[in-house]
């Protein structure tokens, strides 16, 4: 088991691991999804506290994440009837729909090849990861959670917001950044185009620091 769980994590930027797996909705492959927007994340286990707060948040969200083209996909190293059971529970006892797949990862060849197993935290459960993967099917952003700690959607919406302003306008976004707010200008890089921005009416402190509405 640590042979395999020591595999080397994804990186930003670079393209996201191809799979093929069995889910909830049928056999699913991430190069179903090419062209869409995909947050793929993992869960510990099946019928556990953390887990369905946060499945039943994403489902609250759904239709947030369908205007913004996004497709959800779970993963577990649980099996699929194992999944659709705790699918249907969480549809019963919190009253809310689950229409993305989750995969039954049995093989654990999903999670190895994402890095969602830690040894330190578990050897035998993926810990909270999400990876954010942009149309052409590069890893645009990941993020790690403990097991212990439930994610908040509002932040990976925010994330997803970010990065799809920056694909489609180049604009980046500073800290604490919501929808709506100003966005940072990349920063110049001739000294003619760093005295050219102070004349460009952005709101600008200095040559390198220049905001304006997206």
């Amino acid at each position: 088991m640590s042979d395999v769980t020591q595999a080397s994590l994804p990186r930003l930027l670079e393209p996201a691991p191809q799979f093929a797996a069995n889910s909830t909705h049928g056999p699913i492959k991430l190069s179903d999804y090419k062209g869409k927007w995909v947050v793929l994340f993992s869960h510990p286990a099946d019928f556990t506290p953390v887990c369905t707060t946060e499945f039943a948040a994403f489902a609250e969200r759904q239709a947030d994440f369908d205007k913004r083209g996004v497709q959800l996909i779970g993963n577990s190293i649980d099996s699929v009837y194992s999944h659709i059971a705790w699918v249907r529970d969480i549809e019963q006892k919190f009253g809310v729909e689950i229409n993305f797949p989750v995969i039954a990862d049995l093989d654990m060849k999903v999670a190895v090849a994402y890095g969602m197993i830690h040894p330190g935290a578990s050897t035998t459960a993926t810990v909270r990861c999400v990876f954010l993967i942009d149309p052409n099917q590069n890893i645009r952003a990941m993020i790690y959670y403990p097991l212990t700690t439930g994610r908040n959607i509002d932040e990976i919406m925010r994330v997803i917001d970010a990065l799809q302003l920056n694909t489609e306008k180049g604009l980046a976004t500073p800290a604490n950044w919501k929808p709506g707010e100003k966005c940072i200008i990349p920063a110049p890089v001739t000294m003619k185009d760093a005295a050219k921005r102070m004349t460009e009416g952005h709101e600008t402190k200095d040559w390198y620091f220049s905001k304006k509405a997206p």
